[in-house]
């Protein structure tokens, strides 16, 4: 499943940062790295989380519920990939989390700056599935009406809000099901 609309992010902050010539985001604001090269699976090398959390993904009902344990702790409304261009169902983990992502348009080439209120990935951005080129994650977005309908390419929508709170109860690692 190819997703052209979302571009690696990582390649997106750097081109931010060059295209705008600002500094590359300073450390506290990117929670890990792509893979390091000999490291691909980086969770293999952290140690066990002690409190687990797991986010569920239903499609159908178009909310994200974060658990611990079994224990539902919160539940929010999102938006999901349109017709042609499905979220991918599946068992996946959080591997990359970002604030105040920029974006590069992937047709167009340009950078619309993090913090921006046209960033179309909003404030916050957990990205849970790649091919290496594409991503898939769960973002803001300045459309608040798209949230609760099938509008995105792929990517999970949440309100601002939402995906700030979700942000600081997940961390990379968190197993991520998607079903339909």
């Amino acid at each position: 499943m190819r997703h052209p609309s979302i571009k690696l992010i990582a390649l997106s902050l750097v081109a931010g940062a060059l295209t705008l010539g600002q500094p590359v985001r300073a450390a506290e604001e990117i929670a890990i790295a792509p893979p390091l090269p000999g490291l691909d699976n980086i969770t293999d090398h952290l140690p066990p989380a002690i409190d687990p959390m797991r986010l569920e993904l239903n499609l159908s009902k178009r909310r994200v519920t974060v658990y611990q344990h079994d224990q539902a702790v919160k539940s929010y409304p999102v938006a999901i990939g349109r017709a042609g261009w499905a979220t991918p169902a599946g068992e996946f983990a959080v591997k990359t989390k970002y604030r105040n992502p920029p974006w590069l348009h992937p047709f167009k080439g340009y950078v619309i700056p993090g913090g921006d209120p046209e960033n179309p990935l909003g404030r916050r951005w957990m990205g849970f599935w790649t091919d290496g080129n594409n991503w898939i994650g769960f973002h803001g977005t300045p459309n608040r009406d798209s949230v609760g309908r099938s509008a995105s390419h792929g990517c999970v929508r949440m309100y601002d809000e939402d995906i700030e709170e979700m942000f600081e109860l997940v961390a990379v690692g968190t197993p991520v099901k998607v079903i339909r």
